[in-house]
């Protein structure tokens, strides 16, 4: 079965990185997505003394301290290895704060990606 490995980390600037050794390992695509968590923005709303819901999208512009959402799409087998990948550029532990956190997600079909499972499908 295809697994959806997604990590978040706030270590930004090994995004990159990360993307390429996931690639090394093995990964047939990396998707990397900037993103913000509520937590934070909460924290920069409270020191700019305004409100949340005034404009959470002109805050988000403001904001230097973003999260990179890393997104890998692979077999089952693979699992380990890409987690292994992406821990060893992040610093070897994810359970070390502001390293980031990642899960992984059963994806019952794919459509668009080659080598995952018997499992693809077409657009018919």
């Amino acid at each position: 079965m295809a697994k959806l490995l997604i990590l978040i980390t706030p270590q930004v600037e090994k995004a990159l990185a990360v993307a390429e050794a996931l690639e090394a390992a093995g990964a047939p695509g990396v998707t990397l997505i900037e993103s913000y968590g509520l937590h934070r923005l909460r924290e920069k709303s409270k020191s700019l003394e305004i409100p949340l819901f005034v404009s959470i999208a002109s805050l988000m512009r403001q904001m230097e301290e973003t999260n990179q959402t890393i997104l890998v799409l692979v077999g089952d087998d693979m699992v380990d290895r890409m987690i292994d990948a992406a821990c060893e550029v992040l610093g070897g532990d994810m359970s070390k704060p502001d390293t980031g956190i990642a899960f992984v997600i059963d994806v019952e079909r794919t459509f668009g990606v080659k080598n995952l499972s018997a499992s693809e499908m077409t657009c018919d």
